[in-house]
């Protein structure tokens, strides 16, 4: 490789020596405050996985008083799109990871000048040339598909006009990771084939693009998911081409689902837009995601945010993919809405109660009503949006009634139950500890546990079998309306059965 600076050396011309210079490399970036860099391309909403990328860059800049850099990689024309970039933008900002935090946005299209400087000093230091080889070309001559380039190119001398440009990778030894996750990974040059980095237009690819704006950045380590490993020799041969000392690398594990497949837009929700609107709180999301390969220690899962700040290391996170379990993500939920103070869980779920979403118009919204029925929703929901049939019954000028509901609970004796209940909440003390009594008199009377009888009253009340506490639900609805409804269920009980055969 002519003029080729910082070449890794053979195994045999290593004997350990490499290894070792790697492991103190990563030691010297630890002793200085480290630079990070979350780089997506705004090509669609925010995937979790890379969510969780963007969390384990900010917490290690944290934990070590470093940076952390946000470049927009933008140079795919053709699918990107304004909104997706503040998609991005904005979904990390509900993460917690605000602008306030991070150095940028910056866009990889701003870069454009030192892409092409970079191609212009490896094409001078020899470490690159100009190829026209089609695919087809490259078959036809090694009569194998699979197999890579063969440097058909490497000595034409070719001119730039409508050829790619490739770096020249060596044709012995092996380039070595060190990686923070997952140790020492060699990668033998005989099996890396001259690989493009420049496109016959002139337009610089992903591979040197992304090697100088890291190194424009200053970035000390590269954490990224698990899929780049296999690019992380070339780059480390580019970094090292151009004269940079290589960062430190962390490629952690991919998400997958329950039938442990690498998570997959097309098989399963993976944009973290979509579990906000859920309504999955971000301190909720922000938890279960770091869990996803790394441990606190312990039985910990629900951990304090500052201690996750306090502990998370790059060396404790494990290799094997992780599981992205939804419905353990939901308990995570459940339990962060529980443990809200009672004013912010109100809070949290106005976009539901008040937003274009909801069923009912802003003048039938009673703020008052919803502040009486918010603690008893509180402990029943596990996601913001659930809240919506659970206090529908009592905006709504009528239940929403759930037909499998009305089957199960209208059944003989409802009538009697309906009627009775008419008659005992007319003058009913209207408190909840005296209207369940009422209720608890009328199954007395017709020889059925509460539940059961209780089961007509909160379907013709709520629409459903099951919801808030029935006697505070009813309590808060009033009198007026309670026993409207119980009228309204009769007359359609009393209706069915006369058109019944």
């Amino acid at each position: 490789m002519a003029g080729k600076a910082a070449v890794p050396c053979t195994e045999t011309e290593r004997s350990g020596v490499g290894t070792q210079a790697s492991e103190n490399a990563a030691r010297r970036q630890l002793n200085r405050p480290p630079r990070v860099r979350f780089a997506p391309s705004p090509t669609g909403m925010l995937h979790v996985g890379g969510a969780r990328s963007a969390l384990f860059n900010w917490v290690f800049a944290k934990r070590h008083g470093g940076a952390l850099v946000l470049r927009i990689e933008d140079t795919d024309a053709s699918r990107n799109r304004p909104e997706w970039t503040q998609g991005i933008i904005d979904s990390l900002a509900w993460l917690g990871i605000t602008p306030a935090e991070y150095e940028g946005p910056h866009l990889q299209s701003e870069y454009a000048e030192q892409h092409a400087q970079a191609q212009r000093t490896l094409l001078e230091a020899g470490d690159a040339y100009y190829c026209d080889c089609a695919r087809e070309a490259v078959v036809a001559r090694t009569g194998d598909t699979h197999r890579g380039y063969d440097g058909f190119c490497r000595d034409r001398g070719l001119s730039p006009a409508g050829a790619a440009l490739r770096f020249r990778t060596p044709d012995v030894g092996s380039t070595v990771i060190n990686d923070l996750v997952r140790g020492e990974v060699s990668f033998e040059h005989a099996a890396l084939e001259d690989f493009v980095i420049a496109r016959g237009d002139g337009s610089t690819t992903f591979l040197l693009a992304n090697v100088v704006d890291d190194a424009t950045a200053r970035i000390t380590h590269v954490i990224r998911a698990e899929e780049h490993l296999s690019n992380a020799p070339k780059q480390q041969l580019l970094w090292q081409a151009l004269g940079y000392p290589p960062p430190t690398w962390a490629h952690v594990s991919i998400l997958v689902d329950h039938a442990r497949k690498k998570l997959s837009k097309r098989r399963n929700k993976v944009a973290l837009e979509a579990y906000r609107n859920e309504g999955f709180l971000a301190e909720a999301m922000r938890n279960y995601l770091m869990l996803l390969g790394w441990s606190p220690g312990g039985d910990r899962e629900i951990v304090p945010w500052k201690l996750i700040e306090a502990e998370f290391e790059l060396s404790e996170v494990t290799s094997s993919p992780a599981f992205f379990d939804v419905d353990k993500l939901r308990a995570f939920n459940g339990e962060y809405i529980r443990a809200l103070p009672l004013a912010e869980f109100i809070t949290a779920c106005q976009p539901w109660l008040v937003g274009e979403s909801a069923p009912w118009q802003i003048t039938e919204f009673d703020a008052d009503v919803f502040v009486a029925l918010a603690p008893h929703a509180q402990t029943r929901i596990v996601l913001l949006s659930e809240i919506v049939p659970m206090v529908d019954f009592a905006f709504l000028p009528h239940p929403v009634r759930d037909e499998q509901s009305w089957n199960k609970a209208m059944k003989d004796p409802a009538e009697q139950i309906l009627d009775a209940a008419i008659t005992a909440f007319a003058d009913v003390k209207w408190e909840p500890l005296a209207l369940k009594a009422a209720m608890e008199q009328i199954s007395l009377g017709l020889g059925l546990k509460l539940g059961k009888a209780q089961a007509p009253v909160r379907v013709a009340v709520t629409g459903r079998t099951v919801g808030l506490p029935l006697f505070e639900s009813l309590a808060i609805l009033g009198r007026k309306r309670t026993l409207q409804r119980l009228a309204d269920a009769q007359r359609a009980l009393q209706q069915s059965r006369l058109t019944t055969p």
